[in-house]
């Protein structure tokens, strides 16, 4: 009987071809996984976007309603019925509405709120959950850093506008407030997955 196998030019085209295959799938999903990094980038600015057309039009921050020009600094303030309250025609919240910023099978929650500093600045805060107590994890890393990398030009975490903290946030999806005590320390290293558990912009002035 005439048994007859594959060369080793045959094998090496299929191992060629194969090669080409698994490059081609994995090019792929990094290209998905930058297309979501920038629409959570995208999202995450239409929050801030909202924040000064708010001011513009109100002359305060939504969640300020002392008028105080701190965020959260009052019992009464309440960025969520302001800006929902504003009946802006391209709102940057989700139907609920939610302080959320969804990608796929991402999920983010979006506050405002103050750093607790003796001088305290007003920032936009970004979660993993709820109530900021969830650390992220090494798929989140790409989102932040492509966050810090549009705002503050480099993606390192812990310098310029853009900081990743593991320090404890007040936060509320009833009022989309948060506030930190005695100031914010960035994480040493930036964004750390399994360590960070909030992302910090401080959007309105220079941290």
């Amino acid at each position: 009987m005439n048994k007859k196998g594959f060369t080793l030019i045959e094998l090496a085209i299929v191992l060629v071809i194969i090669g080409i295959i698994l490059g081609a799938v994995i090019k792929g999903q990094d290209l998905i996984q930058n297309a979501r990094a920038k629409k959570v980038v995208s999202k995450f600015k239409e929050w801030e976007i909202a924040q000064w057309n708010f001011y513009d039009r109100k002359g305060r921050f939504a969640g300020d309603q002392d008028n105080s020009g701190i965020i959260g600094d009052d019992t009464n303030d309440n960025v969520k019925s302001d800006l929902t309250g504003a009946n802006f025609i391209n709102p940057p919240y989700e139907s609920g509405p939610s302080n959320t910023i969804t990608v796929g099978s991402y999920k983010y929650y979006v506050f405002f709120g103050n750093d607790g500093a003796t001088t305290r600045k007003n920032i936009m805060v970004l979660c993993k959950n709820a109530t900021c107590g969830t650390a992220f994890n090494n798929d989140d890393l790409l989102f932040l850093d492509a966050i810090d990398s549009s705002i503050d030009g480099s993606a390192d975490g812990a310098n310029g506008n853009v900081i990743c903290t593991s320090g404890t946030a007040t936060a509320s999806t009833t009022t989309w407030v948060a506030t930190y005590s005695g100031g914010i320390t960035p994480d040493t290293g930036g964004c750390t997955a399994g360590t960070s558990t909030a992302l910090v912009y401080f959007f309105d002035s220079k941290r």
